[in-house]
């Protein structure tokens, strides 16, 4: 298709990339005189009428957003077959390019790259797009060392890592999509934070956290597997990072950071101090820092502001508050000093606690896992510990009211005297409470495991509808109750059920039959008689008219053919024998 100029326009050079569902060329708008990619559809979709609607329509609202780490697009339009979107050219590589040629990347490239396309990720919701695909693969690093997401709402691609729904088409790339998506649930804002923290793990370790034979078994870790820290994989992982990512990456999306947004200011509030602390304090150590430095051999991609332990320069400093929005340069530097004054407390107590100077014993923390807050609080003052509430968290296996996880961890050696937070099972979180009114009971048990439920008391009451029909329920369609919790349902004894009568009349005795027994309804007398109009064996006659409403169970008489009736023969009388003395003979 080289060559080809488009809405006598756009004139195509050469083939730059290619996805599942189109086609990238580097082209040149003769009317701007600039160079731009130009995304084609591939020819299997134009005939999918729904795909070119949601191609059109979500492309048009992803052009809307003009942001500076979002890839521009310019134009929407079709030429006979052909659909396109013509979008900026971006000189320099994928993401997904990027980390296969350089594997891991050291922790600030991570956090700058994540704050940029954090930032892209929370312009784009302010507007009401979602992504729903963000992955390496949709992401481009200039040379500089900008982030910036492409394919803004139509990022569906249809490969052997997608899976898809049955209502709209494609719902994300299996190796980065959230757990709601595997099981094709509401997509919001905080699914594509999810995904950005699958993006944030592979740039920090250098693949991805669920890997295996087929889509499916993928889709399923996202749901059920348990994600090993990125500190387990490799060294120096500062363990501010780790949380964040794991935060992102929560299987409950109320579990995630609320917003884009909110997941910037962790990774600001990260960055700036390790500005100030240094990088061997935030790292835990100079190994920590040793093994960042050797990621840095790799190659540098973007440029930050990594301080990797000397003194504090008052002229990068400057430079960082003009990146970062132009705050006052006065205030900013009387907060990292104070900043640094704290710190460097924090640094001297902790050197005084490891030189033993305030004491304590040094033990390991005991499990508090499915303990209420006060056993905790009394297994705790046996070691000399000390209980803090955290969160309350959802959980699938821990009961409400119990704990679900504690910092420090157990086993992790701490002194006595220390705090233990521990965050509290909230149970599965509240859902919408299906409609159950017209199932039969025996698909209750299966269907309300499904919703997250479980079946309560099941009580019969008189009713027309047929036995075991739900009639009605507690808690209401539609109300709002805790996820495995029971609902209790009144089903039909059908006592009062109806039978509609069936139409008899011109069938077989036997079709009848069948007929009355499939309605609930019984065979009652069967009476037979001649007819010219039905044939033998057929009914003629039904006791109750067709339709009629009738208790079940009732009798219904039937009157069948035996066919023509047959024609009477006379026969001629024969002449009785003469008796003795009447003969005429003389």
């Amino acid at each position: 298709m080289s060559n080809k100029v488009l809405a006598g326009r756009y004139e195509l050079f050469e083939r730059i990339g290619e996805g599942g569902m189109s086609v990238v060329y580097k082209a040149k708008d003769r009317l701007l005189n600039r160079f731009v990619a130009i995304k084609i559809l591939k020819p299997q979709f134009i005939n999918d009428s729904k795909f070119i609607d949601s191609f059109r329509r979500e492309s048009q609202a992803a052009a809307s957003l003009s942001h500076p780490n979002i890839v521009n697009i310019y134009d929407v339009g079709r030429e006979g077959n052909i659909h396109y979107i013509v979008m900026e050219l971006i000189e320099g590589k994928t993401l997904s390019d990027y980390i296969k040629e350089h594997g891991a990347m050291s922790y600030p490239k991570v956090i700058a790259l994540s704050k940029q396309i954090a930032a892209a990720l929370a312009f784009a919701h302010k507007n009401h797009i979602i992504h729903r695909d963000v992955k390496p693969h949709n992401i481009m690093i200039t040379p500089n060392g900008t982030a910036k997401i492409t394919d803004f709402g139509i990022a569906k691609a249809v490969n052997a890592a997608t899976i898809v729904d049955n209502t709209d088409g494609i719902i994300g790339s299996v190796h980065y999509f959230s757990p709601e998506q595997a099981r094709g649930g509401y997509v919001d804002e905080k699914s594509d934070i999810y995904s950005l923290g699958i993006v944030m793990y592979e740039m920090l370790t250098g693949r991805v956290p669920f890997d295996g034979d087929n889509p499916v078994n993928i889709a399923l870790m996202h749901i059920n597997g348990e994600m090993i820290p990125p500190s387990r994989l490799v060294e120096g992982v500062p363990p501010a990072l780790e949380h964040i990512i794991m935060k992102c990456t929560d299987k409950y999306p109320i579990n995630r950071y609320a917003s884009a947004d909110e997941l910037i200011e962790a990774l600001n509030n990260l960055e700036f101090v390790g500005s100030v602390v240094g990088d061997s304090v935030l790292m835990g150590g100079a190994a920590g820092a040793k093994r960042q430095q050797v990621r840095e051999g790799n190659g540098p991609m973007v440029e930050t502001d990594y301080d990797d332990g000397d003194d504090y320069d008052e002229d990068r400093d400057d430079d960082r508050d003009d990146r970062r929005g132009g705050m006052d340069r006065k205030k900013k530097r009387l907060i990292i000093i104070i900043a640094a004054a704290v710190a460097a407390v924090i640094a001297g107590l902790a050197i005084a606690f490891a030189l033993g100077a305030f004491g304590g014993e040094e033990i390991e923390t005991p499990v508090f896992k499915n303990m209420t807050l006060e056993q905790a609080e009394k297994a705790a003052a046996e070691y000399d510990l000390k209980i803090r509430e955290g969160d309350m968290v959802i959980s699938e296996d821990v009961e409400k009211g119990l704990i679900v996880s504690q910092d420090p961890e157990p086993g992790t050696m701490i002194k006595t005297g220390s705090t233990v937070t521990v965050n509290i099972s909230n149970g599965l979180g509240d859902g919408d409470v299906p409609d159950l009114k017209g199932m039969m009971q025996d698909d209750l048990s299966e269907y309300l495991e499904a919703a997250g439920f479980t079946l309560g008391n099941v009580t019969e009451k008189a009713s027309e509808e047929e036995k075991g029909t739900v009639i009605d329920q507690d808690p209401e369609p539609g109300s709002t109750a805790e996820k495995g919790s029971a609902i209790d349902v009144v089903v039909s004894d059908g006592s009062l059920a109806k039978a509609e009568m069936p139409y008899l009349v011109g069938q077989t005795l036997s079709d009848a039959q069948t007929l009355l027994l499939n309605a609930g309804l019984q065979v009652g007398e069967i009476s037979y008689d001649y007819s010219n109009t039905y044939a033998d064996g057929e009914v003629m006659w039904q006791q109750y008219d067709a339709n009629a409403q009738l208790e079940k169970g009732t009798k219904v008489r039937i009157r069948v053919s035996r066919g023509e009736e047959p024609e009477e023969t006379t026969a001629a009388p024969t002449q009785p024998p003469a008796e003795d003395g009447d003969s005429d003979e003389e």
